[in-house]
């Protein structure tokens, strides 16, 4: 019975950390003007991070020799998770261009 209510405290304390980092979010975003997220990809990065990968360097590597030319991380390597997500979203987006124009 001691664990079952220290198990509904944590619950409890966990939602409540979640809906103040929400607000918190939202605070900074709306009247401040601030932006949280990611960095911003464009199409010149996105084609420098292809041919980077066409030519076998690491997902390291390639977000090492690229760099963000706009927006509040400008100047500034992207992190190699954005990088995976960048070339993840474009072959998703490859695939299913091909598929919907191979006929069958």
């Amino acid at each position: 019975m001691v664990f079952t209510v220290l198990a509904a405290l944590s619950g409890m304390e966990r939602e409540y950390i979640c809906d103040r980092s929400l607000e918190g979010h939202e605070s900074a975003c709306t009247p401040r003007g601030k932006t949280i997220g990611g960095a911003v990809t464009d199409e010149a990065l996105l084609f420098m991070a292809l041919r980077l990968r066409g030519q076998d360097h690491s997902l390291y590597d390639i977000a090492a020799r690229l760099v963000i030319a706009k927006g509040n991380k400008k100047g500034r390597h992207p992190s190699p998770a954005t990088v995976l997500r960048m070339l993840r979203d474009h072959d998703k987006a490859n695939a299913t261009a091909t598929s919907a124009s191979v006929p069958g």
